[in-house]
């Protein structure tokens, strides 16, 4: 029977989240049961296409990509693929009815993730709409399901949450980035001359999109507000690292928080959460 590859294919979207996020693999976790799965498939797909282009150097990353962009897309019309990865994330798009726009925009950034670009204003808020906040629209689709006129109210912060999310991954993995992989994200600024006033200007803007995405993470239904929550308190942790180092250390250095200052931040978390705090 099907279903038996069904749910290997949500065991191996699983695995997938859990082997590359601790932080993202924790917060799932405290997401209501039905909505794991289906969030698991999406960050699971999201990992593959994104180890493509950041990680397969010995290999045609574009052949790849667009042969995973293809498989993709067949297995949404057929309804099964014999990638599980694939499989569980076409299951997901098909039963929260997930625009396929979105994992169109996913795939551009992806594709500007092949070539060497020179990051104006204008490409830069394009990549992030593709790599983040396209994904952060997937998993609000998840959270909202049926109800429309909530997802139209919450799209503007979840779209915030995965920019957030993103510029704080540029920022932390900024090193690797320029030095490893020829890329820099941040338009307008010199990383052979990084200097506090560049980074301080990066730091505003996510500051700002933490707070407006604040407020849609507390509309959010209960089945999804606590995991949600989690993520970004776990992010906002990072962000806070990352604004107490020099630019020379953010070129030099990964910052990263421990799994057991992770288990922490979850305990305070779940107690805000039970006091209504949040």
């Amino acid at each position: 029977m099907k279903q038996k590859f069904d749910q290997l294919s949500a065991k191996c979207s699983k695995a997938t989240t859990k082997h590359y996020s601790t932080s993202f693999s924790l917060g799932i976790r405290f997401l209501g049961h039905e909505l794991r799965e289906p969030v698991y498939a999406i960050y699971g797909f999201v990992r593959l296409a994104d180890e493509i282009v950041d990680s397969f150097h010995d290999h045609d990353k574009a052949v790849l990509l667009a042969e995973f962009k293809a498989d993709c897309f067949k297995a949404i019309e057929i309804g099964i693929s014999l990638n599980p990865v694939l499989n569980a994330f076409q299951h997901a798009v098909r039963k929260y009815n997930i625009d396929h726009e979105l994992i169109l925009q996913f795939f551009n950034s992806m594709e500007m993730d092949l070539h060497l670009q020179d990051y104006t204003r204008e490409k830069y808020d394009e990549y992030v709409l593709g790599s983040a906040q396209v994904v952060g629209l997937m998993c609000l689709r998840v959270f909202t399901h049926t109800h429309t006129q909530l997802f139209e109210q919450l799209k503007q912060p979840a779209m915030k949450l995965g920019s957030a999310f993103q510029k704080v991954n540029f920022l932390r993995d900024i090193n690797a980035d320029y030095n490893e992989l020829n890329r820099s994200y941040f338009p307008g600024i010199d990383m052979d001359r990084f200097t506090d006033a560049d980074k301080q200007v990066i730091e505003r803007e996510i500051r700002l999109e933490f707070a407006e995405a604040l407020t849609g993470i507390k509309q959010l239904p209960g089945s999804s507000r606590r995991g949600v929550y989690l993520a970004y308190v776990y992010y906002k942790k990072l962000f806070h690292k990352l604004t107490r180092l020099q630019p020379e250390r953010v070129m030099t250095e990964r910052v990263r928080i421990s799994n057991g200052h992770k288990l922490w931040l979850m305990c305070g978390s779940v107690v805000r959460f039970q006091m209504g705090l949040l």
